[in-house]
């Protein structure tokens, strides 16, 4: 793997101990941008695979939750490049939405071109930022369309049914909050509060699902008995933000709840069991690196938010999944595709994205650094 940034040294028992954050935030970034020049148009490849040594073909879905990440990266750092490479997603996003608004499943090379309710949902992140931050008409346009095709495609209850990617699980999806989510803030950047009504909908019917203890069923891509990290990380975050921009504080109560929950099973190398079953009990000898980042950031966004001094200590439990995933980055490998990368599973044979880098894993790794950067002035 070459040179590792980060190695975890251990102090206190095991306890993981971050190194400098801004190296990886950097080599993360620029990984995601070797991404998107890897492919031929504007969009970032879906993933680069080790075994066959080959960039994927670019993917719409998360290729949009990108875009907000580079502007705030771009902002953070001051490097206008970054904004100008969110930019260009955007427009190309707005290129290649369908015409009903919707947004296609899968990477650009997927033998199917149909629109999917989650793929759509998180485009919505990429245009609202790339509105706010040019003030392009295209973008208020091309959100606008997809939220209304979200809203007609939703079923009375608040579940999305219909359209589900001929990809993944079929079936209903509770992790479809993420799509409440994007639907909210479409909702506050367009001042539409119908778009708001319809995220809290689905929040309504999502928590319908979830059980006493916390856990949510119907919650992953296949196994719906023992969901991954990232799927439950999805659905609890999109519970919480809905509830942040709607103001309902109940919505934010039962995302602490899961919150809590999976922070109860942190292991005391600050990695997460790569699944958990209905009683929060590690499924997977794994560990999924997305996962693990994206609990980070739910953890970082209720100390955002005003955690009691009575919570879990949200803040603590971040640094130590930062810390594992920064320990599987490398910041000197001689293969470019793989510099600054996130792979999916730790180790890299484990079961989600098998010796594969998704972008997803670089750009949520991204969030979480800069929203601890900000939390605790460390750099």
């Amino acid at each position: 793997m070459g040179l590792v940034s980060g190695l975890i040294r251990r102090m206190g028992g095991g306890r993981p101990v971050l190194a400098s954050l801004r190296p990886g935030l950097d080599a993360a970034a620029e990984w995601l941008a070797r991404a998107q020049d890897a492919t031929p148009d504007d969009g970032v490849a879906a993933y680069y695979d080790v075994k066959k040594k080959q960039w994927a073909a670019s993917y719409p879905e998360t290729t949009g939750y990108i875009i907000p990440t580079l502007y705030d990266y771009a902002h953070l750092t001051g490097r206008a490049e970054f904004a100008d490479r969110a930019t260009r997603m955007a427009v190309w996003e707005s290129e290649i939405q369908l015409a009903d608004g919707g947004v296609r499943a899968g990477n650009m090379d997927a033998p199917k071109v149909v629109p999917t309710i989650f793929n759509t949902g998180q485009v919505l992140f990429g245009w609202a930022a790339a509105y706010e931050q040019t003030g392009e008409a295209r973008f208020a346009e091309s959100l606008r369309a997809a939220s209304d095709w979200l809203v007609a495609a939703q079923d009375d209850d608040g579940a999305w049914r219909r359209f589900g990617s001929p990809f993944s699980h079929a079936g209903v999806n509770v992790y479809n909050t993420r799509v409440a989510y994007g639907l909210a803030l479409a909702g506050r950047t367009l001042g539409e509060p119908r778009y708001i009504e319809a995220a809290c909908a689905n929040v309504d019917w999502a928590l319908t699902q979830q059980q006493p203890n916390g856990w949510f069923a119907h919650n992953d891509l296949e196994h719906n008995d023992r969901p991954l990290t990232h799927t439950i990380a999805y659905a609890t975050r999109g519970v919480l933000e809905v509830g942040a921009v709607a103001g309902v504080e109940a919505y934010v109560d039962r995302a602490r709840t899961a919150a809590a929950a999976v922070a109860a099973g942190q292991r005391r190398d600050g990695a997460l069991p790569g699944r958990l079953d209905a009683d929060w009990r590690s499924a997977a000898r794994w560990s999924c690196l997305t996962g693990n980042v994206q609990m980070a950031v739910v953890w970082l966004r209720l100390v955002e938010l005003g955690a009691s001094a009575d919570e879990p200590d949200w803040l603590e439990h971040a640094r130590g999944c930062i810390a594992f995933d920064q320990s599987r980055q490398s910041l000197a490998h001689a293969c470019g595709a793989r510099r600054g990368a996130i792979a999916g599973s730790a180790p890299m044979r484990g079961e989600y994205m098998r010796h594969r880098y998704p972008n997803w894993a670089a750009k949520f790794y991204m969030d979480a650094v800069m929203r601890y950067m900000a939390a605790t002035g460390v750099d």
